[in-house]
């Protein structure tokens, strides 16, 4: 299929280039600018030189402008960009800001957390946005979309990964135009009493009035969360357990709204509102009212990635239905992609919204495949392979993405598709009956018990396949260039399927030895480490020793550790583990490390250690350990309480010797 005869593919394509360009290329403004006047005007030129044919020189033009809108896009939604943004004035050590909160986010064991959106810094106006985090604590008021905010704090720089292989949290959050944020205690914070209403917060507000009458309707916890994902956007409430059986029944698709839920929606709606097209222009008010109605339940579920994509994409797909044209898919999902992210050019960089394109354009594409391979007569087992190639299609789209970010593969997800997407309509159609007799007090509980089961039915498919343990694929390695072979392969393989030739198949064949040499090539680099290092791990002490392809974990919790073994695990391409107890002393080739812990034990008086590592804040004169041992380097781990730092600080600086804190510089080597 050629994709690319697609003016709206290859402008789509030059779009993401150009936001590449712009989010990792520091380019100046001035010579920005001079570039894209630049070939804005050599496009005008050619076109009106060349009496309006498309010439090569015209579409190469036509690309290079089009990179230049991505470039423009993402330089003007960083707000840093902006004059009045807050890291371009002079920030003081603790000053007054006027706080917007924007977005309530997942909260962890320790803090509730929100997206804010500055209004003022002291008294000068400002823009930009910033993470709030606040205690869990029963005590403490928590924040609403809308709420305003005076805060007298520091702007705290968000930390960087301490640990090798960890999910980089700063990187993530620049992503979403966001670097800095700040801690609210009870003390250094207080409420604006009339703020202004913004159409999030309206959406907000109703969105917390249909959870509070569903919670009146007494639904079950699981049952309410599960709600409020599938029609109301919001998978806070669902509980880590449920949430981990999804993703190991390869169904966590199901929870995100997306363009499964918003096509389910849209037949939905244009089976309701046909009797429309008996009026005078019923069809153009019946258009116009399914575009509005999926844009407020849009709205209604947040904006989130998944949700613009679909929307977008059916608002364009209704249009071709109006028209009563052929259109192909692949134009319509290219012009929903390259006007989302026109206006919110950072949605490029997000997982979710990588993996809902990747899903549907591999189903637009693989789909016809599977059905032109075999289409059985018989209509159940008709339906049965079209749900199977749905699924199948899906999943190979998603894949390269889902090892990369996840390691991990389920090998049952055709079964919990096979058992739930058949049913989603009824779910989503009851759903939203479900709400609408919320609202209006006139819900049955017949109906509230059949939803009840519905629900607990579906979760407890799940959680059975979820089960199922041998087909669930862990801890697999696989890095950013395996994920552009990978994808490199899946597109050459389903070339060669298309259209068989001599060329194409060679062209499959060489990516796949290709992606077998670099997999080859990994396993024989990571035969040649030899590493050790000290990691950072609040309360608790862990070193590492890398061996080839061994690792040893010395630990004195190994209950802390799993998350941060496993994803060095995964990355080092690690095959066997053991775990060891601490010790006191130990020999790394020909230098000596001492571990000096809670019972303050110095090394004796014939050992010279050239490392020292404090843990477990021991209750030590550190100057007279370091004129003991004459050690080259003060190591300090997360394990120690943080205001023994900054003494053991001062006296390494007193004695002009190298000290590292883990939870200021990270993971320490030794080299």
């Amino acid at each position: 299929m050629g994709i690319l005869k697609f003016v709206s593919v290859k402008l789509l394509l030059s779009l993401i280039i150009g936001i590449v360009l712009g989010f990792y290329c520091d380019i100046s403004l001035p010579l920005f600018l001079a570039f894209s006047i630049t070939s804005f005007i050599s496009l005008g030129l050619v076109l009106f030189l060349s009496k309006r044919k498309k010439t090569f020189l015209f579409g190469a033009l036509a690309a290079i402008t089009t990179m230049s809108i991505g470039f423009a896009s993402v330089t003007i939604t960083q707000s840093k960009n902006y004059i009045t943004n807050y890291e371009n004035q002079n920030l003081k050590e603790n000053q007054t800001l006027h706080l917007k909160i924007r977005e309530i986010l997942k909260p962890n064991l320790y803090s509730n957390r929100y997206i804010a959106s500055i209004y003022r810094i002291d008294t000068k106006k400002a823009s930009g946005k910033i993470i709030l985090n606040i205690k869990v604590d029963s005590t403490t008021q928590k924040l609403e979309i809308d709420h305003e905010l005076f805060v007298y704090s520091k702007l705290q720089e968000v930390k960087t990964s301490l640990n090798p292989h960890q999910f980089d949290y700063k990187n993530y959050l620049r992503k979403l135009g966001i670097v800095h944020q700040i801690q609210l205690y009870d003390n250094n914070y207080f409420l604006k009493e009339d703020t202004s209403k913004t159409i999030y917060g309206i959406a907000a507000t109703i969105r917390e009035n249909i959870i509070s009458k569903l919670k009146l309707a007494n639904f079950k916890e699981e049952e309410l969360g599960i709600i409020q994902a599938l029609l109301l956007g919001q998978r806070n409430d669902i509980s880590t357990k449920t949430y981990e059986d999804y993703k190991n029944a390869g169904a966590v698709h199901i929870l995100a709204v997306s363009g499964l839920h918003i096509g389910i929606i849209l037949l939905i709606l244009s089976i309701f509102l046909k009797p429309l097209e008996r009026l005078k222009y019923g069809k153009t008010i019946k258009l116009i009212s399914i575009v509005i109605l999926l844009w407020c339940f849009a709205l209604l579920a947040g904006f989130s990635a998944s949700i613009l994509r679909a929307v977008s994409m059916f608002s364009f797909l209704a249009y071709a239905q109006y028209l009563n044209r052929p259109t192909n898919t692949f134009n319509i999902m290219a012009l929903s992609m390259f006007f989302i992210l026109l206006f919110s050019p950072l949605l490029l960089f997000q997982v979710g919204f990588q993996m809902s394109y990747a899903a549907v354009f591999s189903i637009v594409w693989v789909y016809p495949m599977l059905l032109r391979f075999w289409y059985p007569k018989n209509w159940a087992t008709r339906k049965i392979w079209q749900l199977l190639s749905v699924s199948l299609a899906a999943q190979l789209g998603v894949l390269p993405i889902s090892l990369f970010y996840f390691h991990q593969f389920p090998g049952l997800f055709f079964i919990s598709n096979l058992l739930i997407v058949p049913f989603l309509g009824i779910i989503l159609g009851c759903g939203i009956l479900v709400i609408l007799l919320a609202l209006l007090n006139t819900l049955p509980e017949f109906l509230i018990l059949f939803y009840s089961k519905l629900i607990y039915g579906m979760n407890a498919i799940i959680k059975w396949v979820a089960t199922q343990e041998g087909f669930i694929f862990t801890n697999i390695s696989f890095d950013s260039t395996q994920l552009l072979l990978g994808y490199l392969g899946i597109i050459t393989m389903l070339l060669a399927f298309t259209k068989r030739s001599f060329k194409r198949i060679s062209l499959f064949l060489l990516t796949i030895i290709g992606f077998q040499i670099y997999t080859f090539y990994s396993g024989y680099t990571a035969q040649q480490k030899n590493a050790v290092l000290v990691l950072h791990q609040t309360r608790n002490t862990l070193l590492l020793h890398q061996t080839k392809r061994n690792l040893s974990v010395i630990t004195s919790n190994d209950m802390y550790s799993n998350k941060l073994i496993s994803n060095y695990e995964v990355a080092e391409r690690i095959t066997q583990i053991q775990y060891q107890t601490l010790k006191n002393v130990y020999k790394i080739e020909e230098k000596k490390l001492f571990v000096v812990d809670s019972l303050g034990i110095f090394p004796p008086k014939k050992i010279i250690a050239d490392y020292i590592l404090l843990t477990q804040s021991p209750k030590i004169s550190l100057d007279r350990l370091i004129t003991t041992t004459h050690p080259k380097m003060i190591i300090a781990d997360g394990s120690n309480y943080k205001n023994n730092i900054a003494p053991w600080r001062k006296t390494c600086a007193k004695r002009k010797l190298p000290f590292h804190y883990t939870g200021e510089k990270g993971a320490y080597y030794f080299k």
